[in-house]
């Protein structure tokens, strides 16, 4: 069994401890690995906008206006999305469809749970 550590960024082999910070020779990426492993164990969890757990099929309600590129108007405060997906890699952490404006990806901070 190896002990390597690999880069989060770029995923190199190729990472060597200086002090107490991790460096990828590839990339030169820094970081802590306590920290790493201190974040890993909070991932797997999407927050809405008063701070409860998002799960798949879930329902939610959006809170603000938000303005949708390309589309005349934006969607409405209190618009009510079924069935959302949680889509952990990304910013836009909600796959949804929004009757009237079709499939869109939403932040979590601007919903809650229904």
């Amino acid at each position: 069994m190896s002990d390597t550590v690999l880069c989060p960024k770029c995923s190199s082999e190729f990472t060597y401890p200086s002090d107490n910070v991790m460096v990828c020779s590839q990339c030169f990426y820094e970081w802590n690995p306590e920290e790493a492993v201190a974040e890993t164990a909070g991932e797997g969890k999407i927050l809405d906008a008063n701070g409860n757990e998002l799960q798949n099929g879930d329902s939610v309600v959006v809170v603000k206006d938000l303005p949708v590129k390309g589309a005349p108007k934006p969607v409405k405060s209190g618009t009510k999305v079924k069935n959302i997906r949680l889509n952990f890699g990304s910013d836009h952490n909600i796959d949804c469809k929004i009757d009237g404006f079709g499939s869109m990806a939403l932040k979590s901070e601007f919903v809650k749970k229904a």
